[in-house]
């Protein structure tokens, strides 16, 4: 899409889950990726302040290594957390000038609007300040992420209409799903003719690995492509979408991305047909709809390793295999040097920091009933 006279393409680097490597972020891999991008002709890269170690690792990997005016970068302004003043949370701004050594901003969001999260933003007159900043030359164009109600967004774009795109979950299994509802986030979007940038596609690798009835449908339909390329282009499908966000964590995932979405012109009726079926599917299947942003892990008390029990628990009931499930329990969160499910005090700050709407302390008993 020719988004502001720039051809950005319909597939964007999501930089929250980069590669690792004894500890750290695997640049050299990410240089891989980022030159196999580029070649295919993209060039949207979507990172934020609270990704740890990522502006850093883009620096080496992209903005050194390429002219500025080659790519769009973006990045995020998460001022509920830690900050108290609005000095500090300003302060994040000039962090990511800093790791990034981008010079100036592409695209600017105000990260994870919604719930208790958004007053933080009315509080430190962030909305004007972000002006000021693209008065400034620092930022191109300025927006939001919100993970939040349909009637949350509607409030927030009227209240702002300065606001030029807007960045939403999206994908075929949160499509009509009532505790994210993404249709009618996108619907209020479109609405107010805000342009869209989707995240989440495969809602956090979840839609990569399906269970094995919405695998069966998606493979019979057409054997030699991915399961992941199906939710990506249903994302990219839509109308009036800037870019599609894939959270690549290896060379494989983006060459499998690239494959598919250097030639992509649309979803087929046939194509459009086989995806309703796999949403029938998979609404039959009870799962965690954790997509791993571990939000909920920054403000929880105990450092219990929420997002790795969830992917535990939703392994044994796609797969109901107790012992790997434990295992996995074991090394996502024990391995990570992460409380398991049974330290958890019930305090509640964990549901009001996630995005997603799960009761995660009635799951965490779950969680631990089922696998500790």
């Amino acid at each position: 899409m020719d988004y502001l006279g720039k051809e950005i393409g319909k597939l964007g680097f999501g930089l929250m889950r980069l590669p690792q490597n004894d500890g750290g972020i695997d640049v050299e891999q990410v240089k891989e990726m980022v030159d196999l991008f580029m070649e295919a002709g993209f060039t949207y890269f979507d990172t934020a302040w609270a990704y740890a170690g990522s502006e850093d690792a883009i620096r080496q990997a992209l903005v050194e290594r390429y002219p500025r005016e080659r790519y769009q970068l973006a990045t995020k302004n998460a001022a509920w957390i830690n900050c108290k003043t609005k000095e500090e949370a300003y302060a994040q701004f000039d962090v990511s000038l800093k790791q990034t050594g981008a010079g100036y901003f592409d695209f600017y969001l105000l990260h994870n609007l919604g719930e208790s999260r958004s007053h933080y933003f009315d509080d430190f007159d962030m909305w004007n300040w972000v002006q000021e900043k693209k008065r400034e030359g620092l930022i191109r164009h300025v927006g939001f992420s919100i993970h939040s109600t349909p009637e949350e967004l509607e409030e927030i774009l009227a209240a702002h209409p300065e606001m030029e795109f807007v960045q939403l979950q999206i994908n075929y299994a949160d499509w009509d799903n009532p505790a994210v509802q993404s249709r009618r986030c996108y619907e209020v979007a479109r609405k107010h003719e805000k342009p869209v940038i989707i995240m989440e596609p495969v809602k956090g690798g979840m839609l990569a690995t399906p269970p094995a009835s919405v695998e069966q449908i998606l493979k019979a339909a057409e054997p030699e492509r991915s399961v992941a390329s199906w939710a990506v282009r249903f994302a990219a499908d839509l109308d009036g979408v800037i870019t599609v966000l894939s959270g690549m964590s290896n060379v494989a995932q983006m060459e499998d991305n690239l494959s598919y979405m250097k030639s992509f012109n649309g979803l087929t009726d046939s194509q459009r047909k086989t995806l309703e079926q796999a949403q029938a599917e998979l609404k039959k299947i009870p799962l965690i709809p954790c997509t791993n942003c571990n939000y909920c892990a920054k403000v929880c008390p105990m450092q219990i390793g929420i997002s790795g029990s969830f992917t535990a628990m939703n392994y044994l009931t796609l797969y109901g295999d107790p012992g790997a499930a434990k295992k996995q329990a074991e090394w996502l969160v024990g391995g990570h040097g992460l409380k398991h499910a049974d330290a958890c005090i019930k305090c509640g700050k964990c549901e009001e920091a996630c995005p997603q709407h799960i009761a995660i302390r009635d799951n965490l008993e779950r969680v631990r009933e089922a696998l500790l």
